[in-house]
């Protein structure tokens, strides 16, 4: 059911059927832009809180001993930087496949392709979730921990 160039989709949502393909080039290249942009801030943030991690250390005195504490010590911090590493990994990688078909001008037409370059953001996502909750309870549960020690080592003085 189409009437002056405006059809009906499935769901009821007006579809053009213009034959103009310089509205469809500038929209589809906006969307390289913007997934190109997205891809390399993904990369960059995913780094910057890997090496965040990485170098952060703390030194704490608990009765004239000095301890100090680094990132390997727990090992859900651990499991953070690497899973932030393969995270910035993985977007450079799409960030360079955007390049290349940016510069060949294909459009990915593999459906199979998508769903799995789908698949795996959403893989990435969700195991990067983790292991910010991951390393979230185990910080709150070493704070209560040594908050504890030390609530009870100062019962005594």
């Amino acid at each position: 059911m189409s009437y002056l160039g405006v059809g009906v989709s499935p769901g009821n949502v007006p579809v053009s059927h213009s034959s103009s393909t310089t509205n469809l080039r500038v929209i589809d290249r906006r969307v390289r832009v913007a997934e190109l942009v997205l891809r390399f801030l993904i990369c960059a943030l995913g780094l910057a809180a890997a090496l965040l991690v990485a170098t952060d250390t703390q030194v704490k005195e608990i009765f004239m001993v000095k301890k100090k504490a680094k990132f390997t010590d727990m090992k859900a911090l651990v499991f953070l930087v690497i899973v932030n590493g393969i995270a910035a990994a993985y977007s450079l990688l799409q960030a360079l496949r955007c390049v290349v078909s940016m510069v060949k001008g294909d459009v990915l037409f593999s459906k199979p392709l998508a769903w799995m370059i789908f698949s795996a953001d959403q893989v990435v996502a969700y195991v990067a979730v983790a292991a910010v909750g991951a390393a979230a309870v185990c910080g709150v549960g070493q704070v209560g921990a040594v908050g504890a020690t030390m609530a009870e080592d100062l019962q005594h003085v």
